[in-house]
């Protein structure tokens, strides 16, 4: 990367760049989980476990391939940024193979979980929260990393989007506009997967659907996956107009 007469250049042979469908797909697959497990308390027996094993299998190849490259490659963006690698690249590979996971079990197990429903939402519930148990220590500490990222995010003002990029650059010279909106965006990630372990304990136990730690996680998955799938989407218009205008 340098910054030339007739402004910033990059060289983008050594730049590549996807977490636009990254954050789509992380974004959806958040959504998706919280829309799954209410229509499992809701409407088990209406539960189509092959539709949503498709759903969790197509966005965890997504987040795992992209992840996992992102992951191994270091760094991946060798004209800068290299804390990327961690920041998207971890976290995604973490979360598709999650996904990946719910999708196997899902298109394996799912008849099963059908079966449950028949003689009680109480019992799919159970039966679904004893599966996802062993998981919830990693989930949990999935969450302490990003709120870890988050502060990162914070304190070395990360995220901030050259004057180039459309939309986004025009914050460039404010930094911690965008450090302070990503950074509280992937630290409500993971106050949900940090309430995790705590709801699927209150589901295995009791079957209280309404318990707070249940609600912490629907509501910030919920609400941080419609915002990251919508800045997803829109930044597949802001890093082409960066790679135009930085060619």
């Amino acid at each position: 990367m340098q910054t030339a007469d007739k402004g910033l250049k990059i060289d983008w042979a050594n730049m590549p760049t996807y977490n636009t469908i990254m954050a789509v797909a992380a974004g959806v697959g958040l959504l998706t989980l919280v829309l799954f497990a209410r229509e499992l308390i809701r409407s088990p027996r209406e539960l189509s476990t092959d539709g949503w094993a498709l759903n969790f299998g197509v966005l965890g190849l997504i987040l795992s391939t992209t992840g996992l490259h992102m992951t191994l490659t270091w760094p991946l963006a060798a004209g800068g940024f290299p804390f990327d690698n961690i920041i998207f690249g971890e976290t995604s590979l973490g979360f598709g193979v999650l996904l990946l996971a719910a999708a196997l079990y899902l298109w394996r197990r799912g008849a099963g979980l059908i079966e449950r429903a028949a003689q009680g939402p109480a019992s799919a519930l159970r039966a679904a929260a004893r599966v996802a148990g062993p998981l919830s220590a990693f989930i949990g500490f999935l969450g302490l990393s990003m709120l870890a990222i988050g502060s990162a995010g914070i304190r070395y003002k990360l995220f901030a989007a050259p004057a180039q990029e459309p939309i986004s650059g025009a914050f460039a010279d404010h930094p911690m506009i965008e450090a302070t909106f990503m950074s509280l965006l992937l630290a409500l990630v993971g106050i949900g997967a940090i309430a995790f372990p705590f709801a699927v304990r209150a589901v295995r136990e009791r079957v209280d659907t309404t318990a707070v730690a249940l609600r912490i996680t629907g509501w910030s998955w919920a609400v941080a996956g419609v915002v990251f799938a919508l800045f997803g989407a829109m930044n597949f218009f802001t890093h082409i107009g960066l790679i135009v205008n930085t060619m």
